[in-house]
């Protein structure tokens, strides 16, 4: 008996740890800008910047990412990417479906030389979306 009770408690610890590791992240946005592929396969120029107030969720509990625009855009996330750094570049990537069912990747973006800008590209086969974010509380 005095076994079960340890790994009864054993249990309770690990699940606790667990859900202590998993966080929620919140961002807002400032702009987006849009660029879509053409004919010739290759994207084309970015939009202008357009000013955008926007919430956006990262809750890595129920492996959801949501963008609070007009219409609510919901990602499942499907695989966490390794975590990417360069000189420039410190990259968090997520493969996802959106609620529509379509494949994508999102990728949260911190440009080191750019004063440490925060983005969010949300890419698509076609097209990607670019937002500029900071974080929101």
């Amino acid at each position: 008996m005095n076994i079960f009770r340890i790994k009864l408690l054993l249990l309770f610890v690990f699940l606790g740890l667990n859900q202590g590791f998993s966080q929620t992240y919140k961002f807002k946005t400032t702009g987006l800008s849009v660029s879509v592929k053409g004919a010739n396969g290759k994207f084309g120029d970015w939009s202008p910047i357009k000013p955008v107030s926007i919430i956006v969720n990262l809750d890595t509990k129920k492996n959801r990412i949501a963008i609070y625009s007009e219409v609510i855009q919901l990602f499942e996330i499907v695989e966490y990417s390794p975590t990417e750094e360069s000189k420039t570049d410190l990259i968090y990537g997520f493969v996802c479906k959106d609620n529509s069912g379509e494949d994508c990747m999102l990728s949260f973006i911190t440009r080191k030389n750019q004063n440490n800008i925060q983005q969010l590209y949300v890419k698509y086969a076609d097209r990607v979306l670019v937002y500029n974010i900071v974080n929101f509380k």
